[in-house]
């Protein structure tokens, strides 16, 4: 595991993408790109049938319409205008679950 101000940089020179698809399962993978540069690309790559990604020992083709739901790490915050909530925070069962119990408020 990479470890200090090198693993920094590296983390800020690529970006993590998950998608979720119709059936439950879901794939990562971690492309050589700066955040950045994914989010200037993201809106064209939406619009696009397929996902196409190109790794060492094989291409993998990912159906547009077989996925319901696409996380990227790290946040892309650039992106704004309406549909997009800035500041959002994830709710976990636990969170909701302890609500008003244990002395947490909302």
């Amino acid at each position: 595991m990479v470890r200090g101000s090198f693993a920094t940089m590296q983390a800020e020179n690529s970006t993590e993408v998950t998608f979720y698809y119709v059936d439950g399962q879901s794939d990562s993978y971690k492309i050589p790109i700066p955040p950045q540069q994914f989010q200037q690309q993201i809106a064209k790559f939406l619009q696009k049938p397929w996902f196409i990604f190109h790794l060492f020992d094989q291409t993998v083709m990912i159906a547009n319409s077989r996925v319901i739901k696409i996380e990227i790490k790290p946040s892309i915050s650039q992106i704004q205008g309406e549909g997009v909530f800035a500041g959002a925070e994830k709710i976990t069962s636990m969170q909701r679950g302890a609500t008003g119990r244990l002395g947490v408020r909302e």
